[in-house]
């Protein structure tokens, strides 16, 4: 059974393929194998990002300044090097799920579930940014107060960018009908 035959009748097999303009001429098929095209480059840049973050982070324990973290600081490192490692993992858990699912004619299901851990990657990318901050501010300026304010700041603006962004432009196509 492939993806046409599977979704016959059913142009919207998945949620991350539902909501699209049904102006192009594709089938079920051919449409799963693009939005599977978009979420691999999408996944490229998110792991190629948290790859470079969990190698940086990895390297502060070999810094001279290491030994002078306070207990918070250094919970506050630990804490962002489990998130780099989920935010990793959760990467390759997507090309995982390539490998598995590979010829057996489920890109629906793959594109759906790619969709899903992308998301989840956004937003673990999004708190190890804001974490980092967080660390940063705190080392360089000596205060837990300032990191914390400015690791926040930094969260909101990604959540605002990340999540409202999006919902607002969706919900603007929808009230205008496109």
């Amino acid at each position: 059974m492939d993806d046409t035959t599977a979704s016959a009748g059913s142009e919207d097999s998945t949620e991350a393929m539902r909501g699209e303009p049904r102006d192009r001429n594709e089938t079920t098929a051919e449409r799963a194998d693009r939005n599977w095209t978009d979420l691999l480059q999408e996944l490229r840049v998110t792991q190629t990002g948290t790859q470079l973050i969990a190698g940086f982070l990895l390297t502060l324990p070999f810094q001279q300044r290491f030994t002078e973290l306070g207990t918070l600081q250094l919970v506050i490192y630990i804490v962002l090097v489990f998130l780099a490692a989920f935010a990793t993992g959760i990467g390759l858990a997507a090309v995982a799920l390539h490998r598995g699912l590979f010829r057996r004619h489920r890109k629906p299901l793959l594109v759906a579930t790619g969709d899903k851990l992308l998301r989840v990657n956004v937003g673990l990318t999004a708190l190890l940014t804001s974490g980092i901050v967080l660390l940063i501010t705190d080392v360089v300026w000596g205060s837990s107060l300032l990191g914390w304010v400015c690791g926040a700041v930094v969260l909101v603006v990604l959540a605002m960018l990340l999540w409202l962004v999006p919902a607002l432009e969706r919900r603007a196509t929808q009230t205008t009908g496109r």
